[in-house]
């Protein structure tokens, strides 16, 4: 029996995400929208798709504008990914209270009727909407994780393969601490064919890369000009359902609940994780420099302003 994934959000990235577990075949996948139409439109339009992709994967959509969120329940995992978007100007944090509501009314409703789902949240602000997620739902801490370093590694990834010229197969980077301009990419474990990328790079050019993987979101929404990413996203969203579906034990870097690993307390920051089939399973701790260190507090002391604003 296939597992049932619950999509909330049928924007951009929750509708990226859905197709993507679809035709990957990981899961049946419920596609939830408050708008009427949309996500059922979408859903027929993927299910329609199987027979060229070679899925078996069910996909529905429903319209929550009623707030029934029924058609969800027994959802072996929710993406939440529902909310108000960027655009020019607007930091991540000019999104902090809108979204706050937003999350809050959905994970109620996913208490309710999926009570042993895994949360994985997307919404931005990244962390203070996990943390916000992790506080209202009362779910185990392992049950709750943010994507968000996952994309921003990507993002990393991307820019030094070009800048040295490989296959992106070869590049594994490294990026720690809050979804934002405070993220901690870090060169030292970021590696091209398993050699340190400082051994392959000036500093200038990896001060450059590290510089637009901070900014990588904002580049992307002032080109855009009317939304924001959803390509990357989507996929790093499903890395880390395959992961959590298929028990892969899959070490990436997430935004979870720290219990004074790092030095950090009752917070959601981004950090390496094992992901199984019960959510975030092992907390890795690898050694920082003091420099590295002061980055990541750094970047924890700003996602904490947010979940003090918010009083979670």
């Amino acid at each position: 029996m296939r597992k049932k994934v619950t999509v909330v959000g049928g924007g951009f990235v929750g509708s990226t995400t859905a197709q993507r577990i679809v035709d990957k075949g990981l899961a049946d996948v419920v596609l939830t929208d408050i708008l009427e139409g949309v996500p059922a439109g979408k859903a027929l339009d993927m299910l329609e798709s199987t027979p060229i992709s070679g899925s078996d994967a069910q996909v529905t959509g429903i319209s929550t504008a009623t707030g029934d969120y029924s058609a969800t329940a027994n959802s072996d995992l929710v993406v939440v990914t529902a909310g108000f978007p960027r655009k020019p100007g607007m930091s991540r944090d000019d999104l902090l209270k809108a979204n706050y509501d937003v999350v809050k009314a959905v994970v109620e409703q996913i208490k309710k009727y999926s009570p042993n789902a895994i949360l994985l949240l997307v919404t931005n602000p990244l962390d203070a909407m996990a943390q916000a997620a992790y506080r209202v739902s009362g779910f185990s801490k392992n049950r709750v994780i943010g994507m968000a370093g996952v994309l921003d590694s990507a993002r990393m990834s991307t820019f030094v393969a070009q800048e040295v010229g490989v296959s992106v197969e070869n590049v594994h980077s490294f990026v720690l601490g809050g979804h934002g301009d405070d993220m901690v990419p870090l060169p030292r474990y970021s590696t091209v064919a398993g050699i340190p990328l400082p051994d392959l790079l000036p500093k200038d050019r990896i001060d450059a890369i590290v510089t637009r993987t901070r900014k990588g979101g904002a580049e992307i929404v002032n080109l855009l000009k009317t939304g924001s990413a959803y390509y990357a996203p989507s996929a790093a969203v499903v890395e880390m359902v395959e992961a959590i579906l298929l028990d892969k034990k899959k070490i990436l870097p997430c935004a979870v609940y720290l219990e004074g690993e790092y030095g950090i307390n009752g917070l959601f920051v981004g950090v390496p994780v094992k992901l199984g089939a019960r959510g975030a399973e092992q907390i890795i701790q690898i050694k920082l420099t003091p420099e590295e260190n002061a980055e990541l507090q750094k970047s924890a002391a700003a996602v904490r302003e947010l979940t003090t604003v918010l009083g979670v």
